[in-house]
């Protein structure tokens, strides 16, 4: 293979045109968002205290993923295999944790009359559709996120894969919970009622 023209490997600018091409991504929703939401008279404000905590929740969750996975991305550098195999395990069973909780909302909301179209305090129906869909957005990553991490964690512990694979995926990861650091006050906080 054909050495990098770049001062970091291809696996890491991989990653980081990625990371830069689903930026955009996330950005052109979360601004079509703003837009929506403030150019709107009759938004719809749903969200009470039990949303916002549950909110917090996750937040939590994810922040204290990204430390697990620093955790193993430092252990998997200095060749510590069974104590990058505990972080990695950690970072997605915090993975796992913020998805169940996030489909527990999303049932609550689905139970209450939320959906893409639907609106059951009246007004506009942007609400729902953006709101399932950046979150789902954001929710898919977190999966996509927990199987990468669990590949990447059996590789790595039988010695196919090394630690730049972990770091790579590392980065991934950081960047599925920076995402949530926006989507949290847009979508939660400013819909508060």
């Amino acid at each position: 293979m054909e050495p990098s023209p770049f001062l970091i490997s291809s696996k890491k600018l991989t990653m980081w045109l990625f990371i830069v091409a689903d930026a955009a991504t996330f950005g052109a929703l979360l601004f079509g968002y703003g837009f929506l939401r403030f150019g709107s008279a009759n938004w719809t404000r749903p969200f009470g205290s039990s949303n916002i905590i549950s909110g917090l929740a996750m937040t939590v969750i994810l922040l204290t993923s990204s430390l697990t996975m620093l955790g193993g991305v430092a252990a998997a550098q200095d060749g510590r295999r069974s104590s990058a195999m505990r972080w990695l395990g950690a970072t997605a069973l915090l993975g796992v944790l913020f998805a169940a909780l996030h489909l527990r909302e999303w049932s609550t909301m689905l139970h209450e009359g939320w959906g893409l179209t639907a609106n059951p305090m009246g007004g506009t129906v942007l609400f729902g559709a953006l709101f399932f869909s950046i979150t789902g957005l954001h929710l898919l990553h977190v999966i996509s996120g927990v199987i990468a991490i669990v590949v990447i964690a059996i590789g790595f512990q039988t010695q196919r894969l090394t630690a730049s694979h972990v770091e790579t995926t590392g980065l991934y990861w950081h960047f599925v919970d920076l995402v949530w650091m926006f989507v949290f006050p847009l979508l939660y906080l400013l819909n508060l009622h």
